[in-house]
């Protein structure tokens, strides 16, 4: 199945959606296509989510994000309102990432704690390593740029909406997934760097490991 993520993220986050919208709005009403619409994308979250099992950190905030998105746009009435209150949320979110990285506790950084626990690797050995002022800037960085995604999808969605209203919803689909991707690709970079400069101090630490065993055992 994970060989074929790319479509099933383009079948399920925009066509689907995108078909939803465009040939249920004149039955159902801008409201109800548009809550609809975003059925498919909540649907394959969460098999994803059972799939591999995210019962940490990263599964937590996947599913709280998922579940105040979808409040919220029920509990929105209408489709303007709806959108809008998607950007608040996008903002919010935004703001999380940027409180957790003033405060030197990135979520970025947990993310990948997890991504190792289910590798096999403990976490209390991954929290000391990832906490290291020279790992621990680049988690910083990569969190700006969780930062930035989130304001950049959130400034796009009120711009669409400010000048063409709820009938930009079909172009912010397809705009926001594409933008989505691009970040995602960033990030992708970014925690492959990161994994680079672990392994450079785990080698390091090893290497130091060593010397100290064959200093102590020539005593």
């Amino acid at each position: 199945m994970k060989k074929y993520t790319v479509l099933l993220d383009i079948v399920f986050y925009m066509a689907l959606p995108f078909a939803i919208w465009t040939y249920g709005r004149e039955s159902l009403g801008d409201y109800w296509a548009m809550l609809l619409s975003t059925a498919p994308g909540f649907i394959y979250t969460i098999i994803n989510f059972v799939r591999d099992r995210q019962f940490n950190i990263t599964g937590i905030f996947i599913l709280l994000s998922l579940l105040v998105g979808t409040v919220v746009d029920i509990l929105s009435g209408t489709a303007e309102r709806m959108l809008w209150n998607q950007v608040f949320v996008g903002v919010s979110f935004s703001c999380v990432f940027l409180v957790s990285m003033l405060i030197k506790k990135p979520l970025p950084l947990y993310f990948m704690m997890d991504m190792a626990h289910l590798q096999g690797y403990p976490r209390e050995s991954s929290r000391v390593i990832y906490f290291k002022k020279e790992i621990l800037r680049w988690f910083q960085v990569l969190t700006l740029i969780f930062v930035l995604r989130g304001i950049t999808l959130a400034l796009l969605k009120s711009w669409l909406l400010n000048k063409h209203g709820v009938d930009a919803y079909g172009s912010m689909l397809i705009y926001l997934r594409v933008t989505s991707w691009v970040f995602g690709g960033v990030m992708i970079i970014g925690y492959i760097f990161i994994g680079n400069e672990i392994k450079k101090v785990v080698s390091k630490l090893t290497i130091a490991k060593k010397e100290i065993e064959l200093v102590t055992e020539s005593k």
